[in-house]
């Protein structure tokens, strides 16, 4: 069997556990893969640009990012979902921020990590539902949550989105508040590869495959989840029971076209994306018979 070097990027959140005990336990290398993991603090703005320079080869990353990437020219494509429940962004403020409630967010200033993060798409699509604009100048780069801490506190800006257990140390020790919540309306994370690994490597892809939809199978079945990702990830052990029972993973490297369809749709709303006169290719089409090559 060749032995295949991938770099695998993503956020260093609780998501990603599975993939980590995957590559601890010796998993990939069981399966002839030489995996390195790269944790991308900027979270999925960080990771497109990634994937474009070819400093990554494949990333666990949100869905609504990349589909917007790839529209825009990322030579990548998705290859599997990943966790097939919905995130819940928290949406924040400093503690000392006279700002209590949720409906008055949308004149405020916005800490994003990058133009085209998760949570840069999301104020935006979640403003647009509640018939709301934002424009450039309400949003401030801060890179990553290391940023975000400082900008909030300074008042430099009022309001971020960020996934809500991840931030949750933070409301706890009184660092932010948080003033609201959004659900995407779709599933939240997606396994995504260059297109040029996908040709270069695609058993290998498919042994990458195999290997993380067995090890979140694992995990979802694991009475001591929810103990290592309190203890892991800093998290409150009712917080990470929360969290761990309203998460699912994907076993398969189905992906809904419908899903598609849909992110596109609230993208295009939102005015992302420009509208798509036909769904783009997205989707690398050797995953639809993932299954039934195991």
């Amino acid at each position: 069997m060749e032995k295949i070097k991938l770099r695998i990027g993503g956020v260093p959140e609780h998501f990603n556990l599975p993939i980590h005990l995957s590559i601890e336990r010796g998993k990939f290398a069981k399966r002839g893969l030489d995996v390195e993991w790269i944790d991308f603090k900027g979270g999925t703005g960080q990771m497109t640009k990634a994937l474009r320079d070819g400093d990554v080869d494949v990333c666990v990353l949100l869905t609504e990012g990349i589909i917007a990437d790839i529209i825009k020219g990322n030579p990548s494509k998705i290859i599997s979902e990943y966790v097939s429940t919905p995130l819940t962004w928290g949406i924040h403020t400093a503690v000392d921020n006279p700002l209590d409630r949720y409906q008055d967010i949308f004149e405020k200033q916005y800490a994003i990590s990058r133009f085209g993060s998760g949570s840069h798409l999301m104020a935006i699509v979640d403003a647009d539902s509640k018939g709301h604009k934002l424009n450039k100048e309400q949003f401030t780069v801060i890179k990553n949550l290391d940023g975000a801490i400082p900008s909030l506190l300074n008042h430099e800006t009022d309001v971020f989105y960020w996934e809500k257990y991840t931030t949750k140390p933070l409301v706890d020790n009184g660092t932010f508040k948080r003033i609201g919540e959004y659900n995407t309306p779709w599933p939240c994370f997606v396994v995504a590869a260059r297109d040029e690994v996908l040709k270069k490597y695609p058993e290998g892809i498919i042994r990458m495959l195999r290997t993380i939809h067995d090890s979140v199978d694992i995990f979802m079945h694991d009475s001591n989840a929810i103990k290592m990702v309190s203890e892991r990830y800093n998290l409150q052990y009712k917080d990470a029971e929360r969290w761990y029972n309203s998460t699912e993973w994907a076993i398969h490297g189905w992906v809904s076209d419908k899903m598609m369809r849909s992110v596109i749709y609230h993208l295009e709303t939102a005015e992302i994306i420009e509208k798509q006169k036909q769904q783009p290719e997205l989707i690398w089409l050797r995953n639809k018979s993932l299954d039934a090559k195991k």
